[in-house]
């Protein structure tokens, strides 16, 4: 039985086919449901984690009761910056992971290089 790709889909996979996350420049992927947003930093050669943060982290725990999903983004894009700089990596590819650069996906990556990410 084929299964029928969604738009995202489509447009994730023709992402991917042109970027990839690598030991000098990992790839900054962006995950978005209806009320939480993750980011996470891998290396594809690897496949391994070096950096995770999202809206669920315990460093963000009780400070966005009162925020919108897009300030949330915010503090989750510096978050996940912060974490990269603590571990030597300043440079990274973004991977918006087919969504629209738009909302909460750009005032991530927005947030992400004003804390001091290159991308």
């Amino acid at each position: 039985m084929a299964t029928e790709l969604t738009g995202r889909q489509r447009r994730k996979f023709r992402i991917r086919n042109k970027i990839s996350g690598s030991d000098v420049r990992p790839r900054l992927s962006v995950f978005r449901t209806a009320t939480h947003i993750y980011a996470q930093v891998v290396v594809d050669a690897d496949g391994k984690t070096l950096a995770a943060a999202s809206t669920l982290s315990r460093d963000l725990k009780g400070t966005l009761e009162k925020d919108s999903k897009t300030d949330a983004a915010k503090k989750v894009g510096a978050l996940i910056a912060k974490i990269c700089l603590a571990k030597k990596i300043e440079k990274v590819v973004f991977d918006r992971n087919g969504y629209l650069y738009h909302g909460r996906v750009k005032a991530l990556a927005d947030a992400a290089r004003e804390a001091g990410l290159k991308f």
